[in-house]
């Protein structure tokens, strides 16, 4: 339904987007946006760097590195639970055998 959305506007390195989206969505949203709002004054301040443009493309870079740490990370760990659940089901067969 068309009332189960909700607009709003988030402002991102100086300019505003309008939104529409599902209710639930707005905290996860709003919480974006002020990162990247942080990451952008951040970038601004220990580099002097004015273009937007070029603040944008360096915060995007970060995130998007923070994104493929998590993901190698994540990996290994699962990679570590199934060698455990792998080891754990042998234990279990030799038992019942």
């Amino acid at each position: 339904m068309a009332t189960d959305k909700l607009k709003i506007k988030l402002s991102i390195g100086d300019r505003v987007y309008p939104l529409t989206i599902r209710p639930e969505q707005e905290e996860g949203l709003r919480k974006a946006a002020k990162r990247i709002n942080e990451v952008i004054k951040k970038f601004e301040q220990d580099y002097a760097v004015r273009d937007k443009q070029d603040v944008l493309a360096m915060s995007a870079l970060q995130f998007s590195a923070e994104l493929e740490q998590r993901d190698l990370s994540s990996s290994s760990e699962m990679k570590q639970v199934e060698l455990k659940l792998e080891e754990l089901d042998a234990m279990l067969k030799s038992q019942l055998n």
